[in-house]
């Protein structure tokens, strides 16, 4: 999984899969999940990123341990 914003667009990307995408639906307004011929989630794209989330630069990434 990569994370990467893009600041000259404003659009922050999260990547599941490198697999090419096939297909790609406007969720909602602002929000663009795309998927592989399969019908799995390839990445989602949030357009206007800095207005849509608090810090679109900084990440804070967890793994919550089993039995959690």
């Amino acid at each position: 999984m990569r994370i990467r914003y893009d600041s000259k667009t404003d659009t922050l990307t999260i990547i599941f899969s490198d697999a090419p995408v096939a297909e790609s639906d406007e969720d909602k307004p602002g929000t663009i999940l795309d998927y592989n011929a399969s019908g799995d989630l390839v990445s989602i794209e949030i357009l206007d990123a800095s207005r849509r989330v608090e810090l679109p630069t900084q990440i804070e990434y967890q793994v919550i341990p089993l039995g959690a």
